[in-house]
């Protein structure tokens, strides 16, 4: 499985997001009842005041606080770096995304855990909020799905099945592959970042989501995974 790509060509990456604001207050009077609008099925019970700590999830509502990027390296046994962009100012951080791959072949195949869903479209929708241009890699609108040149490891453990969603965590787990014990999860990293304001740690949990992402394309195509040792962490 997976066979026929070039594991030098690959990219993995994950985002962390957060709500624009730290509280539903501070949301712009016009944005409240649309907020209030595009939440209404999912809320149920919850006032749209409770659910804006869910504001994060929505390109609309959120900002991408960090990416982390893995690549594969060469050598006597195949290695991985990785680096985080994180910031405050989105914008920032969004341009030096796009730098890096603005620097890179335009057959650079980007990976990530629900990517297709998630990590790739929520970064085009920001991009195009902060007038940032689209690498050649992430001009996907209006293409077919076959003409997009990227790879979702939850997308392949579906094997068609369409109804399936299956969390980075469970498939690490039961494919055994050893992963750390996270002081947070996603469901945190709101708080973390507008209660605590420790960006670096979570910068740290989005860099750990890319090594199980990387060692789970390492499973799929039935190597070894990679050790402690040949894994490089690039300093924010």
């Amino acid at each position: 499985m997976l066979e026929q790509y070039d594991l030098h060509n690959l990219m993995v990456i994950d985002i962390e997001t957060v709500p624009q604001y730290s509280t539903h207050d501070q949301l712009p009077e016009h944005l409240k009842k649309l907020w209030e609008l595009k939440t209404q099925y999912q809320r149920k019970d919850e006032t749209s005041e409770d659910f804006y700590g869910r504001a994060g999830i929505w390109a609309e509502f959120g900002k991408i606080i960090c990416i982390s990027v893995g690549i594969f390296t060469r050598g006597k046994n195949t290695g991985l770096r990785v680096k985080s962009y994180a910031s405050h100012d989105e914008a920032e951080l969004l341009t030096q995304f796009a730098d890096l791959l603005h620097s890179q072949p335009a057959s650079l195949i980007l990976c990530a855990h629900n990517g297709k869903e998630f990590d790739f479209p929520y970064i085009c929708r920001r991009m195009l909020i902060n007038g940032i241009k689209f690498p050649s890699q992430l001009e996907i609108a209006g293409k077919k799905p076959w003409e997009i040149n990227h790879l979702d490891t939850m997308e392949l453990w579906k094997f068609g099945d369409y109804k399936n969603y299956t969390s980075l965590s469970l498939l690490t787990a039961i494919l055994n592959i050893p992963t750390p014990k996270d002081d947070i999860d996603g469901s945190m990293v709101g708080h973390v970042y507008w209660n605590e304001n420790d960006l670096d740690r979570i910068a740290i949990y989005c860099q750990k989501d890319v090594i199980a992402t990387a060692q789970l394309i390492r499973r799929y195509r039935g190597e070894e995974l990679i050790t402690d040792d040949c894994i490089t962490l690039i300093g924010l």
